[in-house]
């Protein structure tokens, strides 16, 4: 532990003995000079600062002061009320004060009380209230406009992780300074009573134990509870205006000082207006000598002020030439153009109303929730969403790029409302016949008249920005595969680490590295298998990745640890699961063309034969979809990742399963059988 750190523990141990152990005049004197030395710094620090947050420690702070100045008021008062002396500072401060009426100096001392008590203390307590209830009003609306600059490219991630970072701070700190300021106000309190029990128990004391005069026992006690008033309340008053200033101040480039002379004196002219009255009241029977000095002062200020804001509003023409220079020498200009984003959104001229939040656009928030909901279902923290307008789409239409490539393009009209058929078409429902983009359905394209009459017709009726969103997010679900590379996959396994650090050290970097890993989760993105799990994710690779880095296979071991996750996600709250079931003779076919090299292994089936079996998958498939249920095939675990790279191609959205991924709970009903003519 470092020297410092031993001077705070210490100090704090101090404090609570002087509340109990009776201190010599001297070394009073020397606590009272070091709180009025501390309380300077505080208030000159707190002037000092640009952002609140740069003295975070002050509520902290506040309270070990404040326990000090109380415990300084104890150890003084016993000295006062047992000897009649706390040393040479508490009674110079007194003698100075009162000078040859004690009267006077106690009047004065309570005026200096009163500010302090009724203006001081209750103005900061009732600024860190009302900062600390609109700090954490404000905390929604704040975070939300990260991520919509998230969202739009205006920051990147760790840039968003720093300002959420210092909001949590900013509300953490304006709760605190609230509590910490009731402190003040106690001691504020605290050091009126002492100050009476001084002056009434001191006379008691002093007339009825040591016999003294009236007078000389008022100007005794009195000389030195005045004088303790005043080293206890000057340190009080400054810290009391420092937080003031703490929770009064907003961010900025600045200290205090910077900020007043700039802002007081922004507007030169009006001094001149300044100038102008205080030489006017010279013309009344006040001093007009003492007016003309003080005009004249504003005067001069306000013309050196207005000569100097030109001065620097007019930049030189080499300085001109020189930035202009800089800026096209700047390698951001050039390294700034190769940047790719993960994920594009553009839209034509006709869709701006659709981002504008100032024409009621609300796809920045919707991104932000796309986010949100797929990592929650895919457990994969999706890039920022770059959000643009390009003028050589068509007015209507957008389209969605991952990775530089277009894999995704729709068409919205903004004043229609887009109508999916429940299967049986409405001829008399007027509309633009249309696609609808997610899911390739039949759809129009209706006004908002005829809106109700499509909803009583059995239509199922989305508003152009849902259309879109929805869009979004079954295309970036389909393609999250893509947008898993090594650097997101070491951003997951870092996250599990925090957690499960012995588990991810049995994994990475040895036997398997970061890139095994990630082949691992895209291989499960790519079938829609959600990484969440990762630590049964990563217990699997742990048991197994010793005995084969084979990606593919581990894949394989990895779904069957899934298999509550899978069978949950298939069934969908179903009793009974529907599916297509492989012949015999078809796992025999494509177990016996397995071909198994030193990188691997994969399915090497004659054309014929593969022809065959997928035209059989076909047949089956277009029974089932008119049974209006989801195509899944199941077979056994040795041919289930090659029968779906057979199949990849052609069916890319059919679910083959192995029995292996079914939990033994499911009913499972075969409604078709895969066989080979």
């Amino acid at each position: 532990m470092k020297a410092r750190d031993f001077s705070v523990l210490i100090g704090v141990i101090l404090i609570i003995v002087m509340l109990v152990v009776p201190l010599p005049g001297w070394l009073l004197s020397i606590f009272i000079l070091v709180n009025i030395s501390l309380a300077l710094i505080v208030i000159l620090v707190s002037m000092n600062t640009t952002d609140a947050l740069q003295f975070s420690v002050f509520p902290s702070l506040l309270l070990i002061l404040t326990l000090f100045r109380l415990g300084l008021n104890v150890s003084t008062t016993r000295s006062i009320l047992s000897e009649a002396d706390a040393g040479g500072v508490v009674e110079t401060f007194g003698t100075f004060v009162i000078g040859n009426n004690p009267l006077v100096g106690f009047v004065v001392f309570v005026i200096l009380v009163i500010i302090q008590f009724l203006v001081i203390t209750k103005g900061s307590e009732r600024v860190s209230e009302v900062a600390a209830r609109f700090t954490l009003d404000a905390m929604p609306g704040k975070q939300m406009s990260i991520d919509a600059d998230l969202n739009a490219g205006m920051i990147n991630e760790q840039q968003a992780k720093d300002r959420r970072r210092k909001i949590e701070n900013e509300a953490d700190f304006y709760g605190a300074m609230d509590g910490a300021s009731k402190f003040v106000k106690g001691d504020a309190i605290a050091g009126i009573i002492i100050v009476l029990i001084n002056i009434i128990f001191g006379l008691i004391i002093g007339m009825a134990q040591l016999g003294l005069p009236f007078n000389e026992a008022i100007d005794t006690y009195m000389r030195l509870t005045v004088g303790d008033g005043l080293v206890s309340q000057i340190p009080a008053l400054l810290i009391s205006t420092a937080t003031g200033i703490v929770v009064t101040r907003v961010a900025s480039e600045g200290n205090l000082s910077s900020d007043i002379t700039s802002q007081l004196f922004r507007f030169p002219p009006l001094l001149y207006v300044a100038a102008g009255t205080i030489f006017l009241l010279g013309l009344t029977p006040i001093n007009f000598l003492l007016t003309t000095s003080i005009a004249i002062v504003l005067a001069g200020g306000a013309f050196l002020l207005s000569r100097q804001a030109k001065a620097d509003t007019v930049p030189t023409e080499s300085e001109v030439d020189e930035s202009e220079s800089e800026e096209m020498k700047a390698p951001e200009n050039v390294v700034g153009l190769i940047n790719m984003d993960p994920i594009e959104f553009e839209f034509g001229y006709g869709l701006i109303p659709l981002a504008d939040s100032n024409q009621g656009g609300d796809l920045l928030d919707r991104i932000v929730m796309i986010r949100r909901q797929l990592a929650i279902e895919l457990g994969l923290v999706i890039p920022v969403v770059r959000i643009r307008d390009n003028i050589q789409l068509n007015p209507n239409e957008y389209r969605l790029k991952i990775k530089g490539n277009e894999v995704a393009r729709g068409e919205l009209l903004l004043d229609h409302f887009l109508a999916m058929s429940p299967g049986i078409e409405d001829d008399e429902l007027d509309g633009i016949d249309t696609t609808e983009p997610a899911f390739g359905l039949p759809a129009k394209w209706i006004t908002d008249e005829t809106k109700d009459d499509a909803e009583l017709s059995g239509y199922t009726v989305v508003d152009p920005p849902s259309v879109v969103s929805t869009h979004v997010t079954e295309v970036i679900k389909r393609h999250s595969h893509q947008l898993l590379g090594r650097q997101e996959t070491q951003q997951l396994i870092d996250h599990l680490k925090e957690s499960y650090p012995i588990l991810v050290e049995e994994v990475t970097p040895e036997p398997l590295s970061i890139g095994d890993v990630q082949k691992v989760l895209a291989k499960l993105l790519r079938e829609n298998v959600s990484i969440k799990n990762l630590p049964v994710i990563f217990e699997t690779l742990a048991d197994f990745g010793k005995m084969t880095t084979d990606t593919d296979l581990l894949t394989e071991y990895v779904r069957q640890s899934l298999s509550a996750q899978i069978t949950t996600d298939i069934i969908q709250g179903r009793e009974q699961l529907k599916v297509i079931t492989i012949s015999g003779e078809v796992e025999k076919l494509i177990a016996e063309h397995i071909q198994q090299t030193e990188h691997g292994s994969y399915l090497a089936m004659d054309p014929d034969s593969q022809q065959r079996v997928i035209q059989s998958v076909a047949e089956n498939v277009e029974n089932m979809s008119l049974q209006e249920e989801t195509p899944i095939l199941l077979c056994s675990p040795t041919i289930r990742m090659y029968l779906k790279q057979l199949l990849d191609r052609f069916f890319p959205h059919v679910v083959v399963l192995s029995y292996n991924e079914i939990e033994p709970t499911v009913e499972i009903q075969s409604i078709g059988v895969v066989k080979v003519a």
